[in-house]
């Protein structure tokens, strides 16, 4: 056989095993960019906790919460960006819900909306473990860090096709004079605890 032709019968193994080897990596690489994930509102909620005069807990909520979620685990990055409506806030009482919506809380007329964005991303292997950012209440911004009590994603089989919902429960504390709400200090404690609850659905 001509040296030619041998070169080019040698030539088909080689282009056939790139072939293949792509068509086997391919899933990886489409599993390795960072994947979006729109928060599912009925699963999305801050509940706060503030110590009332040393004895008992105030305990109230906002949301639905509204924002989305970009994760790239294989790289450990990924980014978070939440809007919270003040005027949302739901303590079981109408008329606490009114006071606290006044100027010198949450100001819910002057800022309609608060903000956590976050693109310091701490993962425990492919979990959320801690979501470092910037939370902007008031018109003031102050870092926040979030951790995770919990994380995991699972299937959604009840849609077709399939999604991913990733979510989880974060706690973080704030001091609320940080940020100029300073009412009834310092018997309504400056400290606040948060908890924040989400989940996301895997954009398509």
């Amino acid at each position: 056989m001509p040296a030619s032709a041998q070169r080019q019968v040698l030539r088909w193994p080689v282009a056939l095993a790139a072939a293949v080897f792509g068509l086997a990596v391919a899933p990886h690489w489409a599993a390795a960019q960072p994947v979006a994930y729109a928060l599912v509102p009925e699963q999305s909620f801050v509940t706060f906790e503030v110590l009332h005069f040393g004895t008992s807990t105030i305990r109230g909520r906002f949301g639905p919460l509204q924002g989305e979620v970009l994760l790239d685990r294989p790289a450990g990055t990924g980014e978070v960006s939440l809007r919270i409506s003040t005027a949302d806030v739901n303590t079981g009482v109408g008329v606490f819900n009114a006071r606290l919506r006044q100027a010198d809380l949450l100001s819910s007329e002057a800022f309609p909306e608060a903000y956590f964005v976050a693109r310091n991303l701490r993962f425990a292997g492919d979990a959320v473990a801690e979501v470092r950012g910037e939370f902007t209440w008031r018109g003031v911004s102050q870092p926040l860090s979030l951790r995770a009590q919990r994380f995991g994603c699972r299937i959604d089989r009840q849609t077709s096709p399939a999604d991913e919902i990733c979510g989880g429960d974060f706690e973080g504390e704030l001091l609320r004079s940080d940020f100029g709400a300073t009412f009834g200090l310092p018997f309504v404690a400056d400290r606040v605890r948060l908890v924040v609850q989400v989940e996301g659905r895997r954009r398509r």
